[in-house]
């Protein structure tokens, strides 16, 4: 699961607004922000919140939840690859 806090970091690592994330995942500008107002998980229909993971991992933005392996442990988000920006290699 995701949480608001790592879709609105996510988006803030990619440098872009709701409305262009809502256009990368092809859902409403209002589901970005609701998404993004929930407390803790992100709540909404499986289906758009799919969509949007999957827009943020295209863009090459991997979220990381609660047990994954990572150096400092807990949630969080990062580059798969850094020199990686919205999907395209520099």
């Amino acid at each position: 699961m995701i949480t608001a806090s790592q879709l609105r970091a996510a988006r803030a690592l990619l440098n872009i607004d709701q409305k262009t994330l809502a256009e990368m995942a092809g859902v409403s500008l209002p589901t970005i922000q609701r998404m993004e107002a929930s407390q803790g998980n992100v709540r909404g229909v499986v289906d758009s919140l799919m969509k949007v993971i999957n827009a943020l991992s295209r863009a090459g933005v991997e979220l990381l939840s609660e047990h994954v392996r990572s150096d400092d442990g807990g949630r969080g988000v990062r580059f798969r690859h850094p020199d990686t920006l919205l999907g395209r290699p520099n």
